[in-house]
């Protein structure tokens, strides 16, 4: 990847795996780290209701060791290269320095495919989730966060934590989760991703010798896509504390959306870029004093289904009322009123500018291929990209406002000592 005004792509070398899954392999010449990916295709989806966060501890208790290594195996195996990997709902990451590509792809396709969750490794790991769960559940943002979800997305599985619940976790065990593993992650499922100082002929070929000892398994089913409408709802999560947390907004757009830079662009000037750009940091913190801390966004949650409109500001009680109406009115604003082109200049400049800083670690660039081989984006992705964002204008930026923001058909979410009566007068319920 070269400066700003040059060709911004990452290569890449593509192959079809035999039972269904995808190899992504990006050759950087000198690079001093690997980096690899093992998508599996689902992630939360896979939780059955009721054992939300399922997903995660497949991913997370990967660690715990396999069928042939332990915990102390494993890390032998790449620590003094300094390599290091760690999983979560959505797969597998990991990097290590040097040539040693190998080692990695050996020990993360071990992984995947064979973890053991010993008994006494999984009780002690869980029993540290859920100490932590149950900090997180007293905690008045993560609370109020967790409300907004549920408001925006009803009954599913989006709408419920993505590391799930003490409720949602009571009496899960080791045999639990290695039958959740069996289920939902067979190699049919992987994308993998492997950017470094590589061969990818060397890669795939080794890859295709790992793959004997790895399940294919069932492919992806489809899954749930209903979500509640768009209307205005309301709901505390009353907490005896000095601040409120708010959060303002909607179901949101899909990453595969036509107005997707325009939308970035537009964030940028609202509420995600920096303070001399954001209107809601300049507006609501800077100029009248309303929030400790402001952030508005469409696009960084936008994936596979659709994200969500969020407007966040942390206020004082007393300010409840006025920090809401003012997000309101912004919002109302860049549906109704151009932005200037100084605005537009400046959230411009940001977004082309950051683009190229973003994807310098092998780690992003391992991420970007995997998220264009899911949303099935070319390889000239980021490139085009680029130069979407440098064809906004003022004009599609209101456009695309009065096509994705309802500030009309909100829902208003908030945590702290502020009451549901109090939201729900606030949105005219």
């Amino acid at each position: 990847m070269q400066d700003s005004s040059s060709a911004l792509i990452i290569p890449r070398v593509r192959y079809e795996l035999p039972g269904g899954g995808v190899l992504l392999v990006s050759k950087r010449p000198s690079a001093p780290v690997t980096a690899m990916r093992i998508n599996m295709r689902g992630g939360i989806l896979s939780d059955p209701k009721g054992r939300e966060g399922l997903s995660q501890l497949v991913g997370q208790l990967t660690d715990q060791g396999t069928a042939d290594h332990d915990e102390a195996g494993i890390a032998e195996r790449i620590e003094p290269w300094g390599g290091a990997v760690g999983g979560d709902s959505s797969g597998l990451r990991g990097s290590m320095a040097g040539d040693n590509w190998q080692q990695l792809l050996d020990v993360m396709v071990e992984l995947a495919a064979r973890p053991a969750y010993p008994k006494g490794g999984v009780q002690i790991q869980l029993a540290r989730t859920l100490s932590h769960m149950r900090v997180s559940e007293e905690d008045p943002r993560v609370q109020g966060a967790r409300t907004f979800r549920r408001l925006i997305y009803g009954d599913h599985r989006l709408g419920q934590p993505g590391s799930g619940s003490l409720a949602s976790l009571e009496g899960i065990g080791a045999q639990d989760i290695r039958d959740h593993h069996k289920a939902h992650w067979g190699s049919a499922r992987a994308v993998i991703a492997v950017c470094g100082n590589v061969e990818p002929d060397e890669v795939h070929e080794r890859l295709l010798i790992l793959l004997k000892d790895w399940d294919v398994g069932a492919p992806e089913p489809k899954w749930d896509r209903t979500f509640p409408d768009r209307e205005p709802r309301a709901q505390a999560f009353e907490k005896g504390r000095e601040q409120v947390h708010v959060y303002f907004g909607h179901l949101g757009v899909e990453r595969r959306v036509e107005d997707y830079p325009a939308l970035v662009v537009m964030d940028h000037v609202l509420g995600s870029g920096p303070g001399f750009v954001s209107r809601l940091s300049r507006k609501l913190r800077d100029e009248q004093g309303l929030a400790y801390s402001v952030h508005a966004d469409i696009h960084s949650s936008a994936g596979l289904y659709p994200g969500l409109f969020t407007a966040y500001i942390g206020t004082s009680p007393e300010h409840v009322e006025r920090a809401v109406q003012g997000i309101q009115a912004e919002v109302e604003s860049i549906c109704n009123v151009q932005v200037s082109e100084d605005e537009l200049a400046m959230a411009k400049e940001y977004v082309t500018g950051s683009i190229v800083l973003g994807y310098e670690r092998a780690s992003a660039r391992a991420g970007s291929l995997v998220g264009q081989e899911v949303h099935g984006f070319p390889e000239s992705f980021l490139e085009n990209l680029r130069d979407a964002y440098r064809r906004v204008t003022v004009n599609d930026i209101q456009e695309t406002a009065k096509r994705h923001l309802f500030p009309r058909a909100a829902t208003l979410a908030a945590s702290g000592p502020v009451s549901t009566n109090t939201l729900r007068g606030l949105m005219g319920l």
